[in-house]
């Protein structure tokens, strides 16, 4: 009788235990550093209704944007903390945790973000997002932002245009070799100083894409933008393994249908955004939109070519030749 009656207080226990389980919803918090406007901002929203519509009860979203928690060179540190379970920070900012992503940085690499969508859904762009999980990551898919142009001080039509000139550039070595390059000085400083020292004058230029450029207003600050379309700039969505080991294997599918969902979603706004805002932009008259020739752009990417070569040995012959291959349809 006494094994009995323990056995159906264990059992009692158990069940009172999995439900509690599931009394409390699990909170993912969701860091980025741009504004909800963006494609990545538009992203996340639509994750977080998608969760809530499929999850209910089960797991929370909350999403906090414009770096409100983490800049992106500090949220891969606090994921790992469990701090924040999903983050998507740009490519270049993988670079302590494998040197392969930086790849993506190259200038003149792609010919356009159709090429670049291809490499990513290829097997050696596949295999790009298991290298981060000896570091404790898991990429879990590539969100587009767009394409890169460059905003100055003074118009930028060839090279020799920039030569003397500062621009900020996000924290990655590859870029710093694109501008040392064409003679001019690079400086890596936060995303979120960047209005700030394009309006003081403390730099003079930067390089971002057309809905980056709309949404901070840099081109209220920029006398030139040159559309050149010369390099690209996009996300890792990623998490920790051990919150995403963690979890129940059918909330871990829901989740992840959830997020190539959402993804695909924001590709989609990517692309839009990136014509839309640079016509609005065009509009606004605030700024000189320069489109270079066939031949001023091809100046651009003979002299930045090199940095290919000078990263080739990190990166990967084989990845750099996937990606160039990647250009032809």
């Amino acid at each position: 009788m006494k094994k009995s009656i323990l056995a159906l207080a264990t059992a009692a226990a158990f069940a009172l235990g999995s439900l509690s389980a599931y009394a409390s919803p699990i909170t993912l918090k969701f860091s980025h550093v741009v504004a909800e406007n963006t494609p990545k901002g538009q992203m996340a929203t639509k994750f977080k209704a998608l969760v809530d519509e499929r999850l209910k009860g089960k797991v929370k979203v909350e999403i906090f944007p414009n770096g409100q928690l983490f800049g992106d060179n500090k949220v891969l540190e606090a994921l790992l903390l469990g701090d924040v379970q999903l983050a998507a920070p740009s490519l270049s900012k993988f670079k302590k945790y494998t040197k392969k992503l930086q790849i993506f940085d190259l200038p003149f690499l792609f010919n356009d973000m159709a090429a670049a969508e291809r490499f990513q859904q290829s097997e050696a762009g596949q295999g790009l997002l298991k290298s981060v999980e000896k570091k404790g990551l898991i990429g879990l898919g590539y969100m587009h932002n767009g394409m890169k142009q460059m905003s100055a001080s003074k118009p930028l039509h060839v090279p020799a245009d920039a030569k003397g000139l500062k621009f900020r550039i996000m924290s990655s070595d590859v870029l710093a070799a694109q501008f040392e390059a064409v003679g001019a000085t690079p400086l890596k400083k936060p995303y979120s100083e960047v209005f700030t020292l394009l309006q003081t004058k403390a730099i003079d230029g930067q390089e971002n894409t057309w809905s980056n450029i709309r949404s901070k207003k840099f081109y209220e600050v920029q006398d030139n933008i040159t559309s050149s379309d010369h390099g690209l700039l996009d996300y890792m969505v990623v998490t920790s393994a051990e919150f995403w080991n963690g979890l129940d294997k059918d909330v871990r599918t829901e989740l992840k249908k959830a997020l190539d969902e959402a993804v695909k979603y924001g590709n989609k706004v990517a692309a839009e955004k990136s014509m839309s805002d640079k016509q609005a932009i065009i509009d606004s008259k605030r700024t000189n939109v320069i489109e270079l020739t066939k031949e001023e752009r091809q100046q651009w990417a003979d002299v930045m070519k090199p940095v290919w070569k000078q990263f080739e040995a990190i990166v990967g012959k084989d990845l750099l030749d996937a990606a160039i291959a990647a250009n032809k349809e």
